[in-house]
């Protein structure tokens, strides 16, 4: 049998961290996002495109429901391929179903199953990374996974997305058809791309990504069996030492984040007189597709180095620190109002680095402190999904509370004082396990 963890034979992180993460973040983004604009211009309506889009998203908070059954069936290695394998022949089809008279119908069961299909991924990826990296790794390629994370954002919602355009308007003067049409052309064409390039990135991690470690059992086990293993892995991760604490961790880290990220693009857009900044869609688009998706890859980067250079332990007030504290940027826009590119994509650009800099230490803590065990992939999925619910929750509530201030600038002032909580809880937050960090 071959040993999988003899260091000798190893394949280097960066053969398959980037692409697999890469592929982890296309398919988020693409139903997240892209779906959206795309129905948009093949004639759906918003109301049904926002429902059914934010639905097949679902998948990405259940996904703890189905994460114990990859601890006992098959390697990690296997569901990562698989899943990518599934994905990508599913957007081949979205881009033959286009053509369908029920093509809406279709192409959202399709969707669908990508969206089950991408949380397995993140699940099974997470699972590979963590068994295949020792916690001195982990925190070297933590920066990497998070910006080749957000790499895939501007591969699907900046080059593909203006390509859509490009193509639909050079088809469209070459054929002498209408936008729709050529939409239709330019959108096949783009899902097409999508679906290539996932099934590429299967069969290149086919070779290259390692197993991740065998599966519990591998012996046919009966219905009663399994729900009594799954019982045990939840009951397992609740009797962690600190877990309490540790979920309010994970909870409070983000708080202030799941206000800003609901209420920012609409202080943006709002009108100078409304207390907003009066920016247009492709100004909007400019700041946080370009200014601010490169600055999250260097700080996401840089902070994973950071981890890597301190500890876990010395470094994580600093980057809770780093999370937190530019959300103030967004107080001050609010406040002065400024027209400047330079300000306003700057201030965007100095928010995005922090983003990337302190949520590397949220990530690498679910792995290093609350996941580890007998069922680590499991637990960090269940970690992640309380990580979400903690940014759905003060999202959901930030249109009310924005409403009760009364504006925009006493809203983004009552965001700083939601900080508060992620840096008491930081500042306090017990460390489990003792941190492996290889001496020089």
């Amino acid at each position: 049998m071959e040993n999988t963890n003899n260091p000798t034979r190893k394949k280097s992180p960066i053969l398959w961290v980037p692409t697999a993460y890469f592929a982890m973040g296309l398919p988020f983004v693409i139903l997240n996002m892209v779906a959206v604009l795309m129905y948009k211009d093949l004639g759906i309506d918003e109301k049904t495109i926002t429902f059914w889009t934010g639905l097949i998203l679902l998948p990405w908070t259940l996904k703890p429901l189905w994460s114990p059954f990859l601890e006992i069936y098959k390697t990690k290695k296997f569901w990562v391929v698989l899943t990518q394998m599934v994905s990508g022949v599913c957007f081949g089809l979205v881009a033959i179903a286009m053509h369908m008279p029920t093509f809406f119908a279709i192409t959202i069961a399709l969707l669908a199953v990508v969206g089950i299909s991408g949380a397995t991924h993140d699940i099974a990826c997470d699972g590979v990374y963590m068994s295949e990296l020792d916690k001195q790794e982990q925190a070297v390629w933590i920066g990497w996974q998070g910006a080749f994370y957000n790499l895939a954002k501007l591969v699907a919602t900046g080059g593909l997305v203006w390509l859509a355009g490009y193509i639909s308007t050079k088809y469209a003067e070459a054929n002498g058809v209408e936008k729709q049409a050529a939409d239709l052309f330019s959108w096949t064409s783009i899902f097409a791309v999508f679906g290539i390039l996932l099934v590429s990135l299967s069969i290149y991690h086919l070779f290259i990504l390692p197993s991740g470690g065998k599966a519990e059992r591998t012996e046919h086990a009966s219905a009663k069996e399994t729900m009594r293993e799954l019982w045990a892995v939840l009951v397992d991760f609740f009797r962690k030492p600190h877990i309490w604490y540790y979920i309010c961790f994970i909870i409070l880290y983000r708080f202030a984040e799941g206000f800003v990220v609901k209420m920012v693009p609409l202080f943006l857009k709002a009108g100078v007189a409304d207390g907003g900044l009066g920016l247009s869609n492709e100004q909007v688009d400019m700041y946080y597709g370009t200014f601010g998706s490169l600055a999250f890859l260097l700080g996401s980067i840089l902070g994973g180095y950071f981890i890597a250079k301190l500890s876990l332990r010395k470094a994580l007030f600093p980057l809770c620190c780093v999370f937190n504290i530019p959300f103030a940027v967004y107080a001050l826009l609010a406040i002065f109002q400024p027209s400047s590119i330079v300000l306003i994509g700057g201030g965007i650009a100095l928010e995005y680095f922090g983003y990337g800099f302190g949520f590397v230490g949220l990530t690498l803590f679910m792995m290093q402190q609350v996941a580890p065990g007998k069922h680590q992939m499991a637990h960090y999925a269940f970690a992640s999904g309380i990580m979400n619910l903690g940014v759905m929750l003060p999202g959901m509530l930030s249109g009310w509370v924005w409403e009760k201030l009364g504006g925009y600038e006493p809203f983004f002032i009552f965001v700083l004082f939601a900080t508060i909580p992620a840096f008491l809880v930081t500042w306090f937050v017990p460390f489990t396990h003792k941190e492996e960090i290889k001496q020089k």
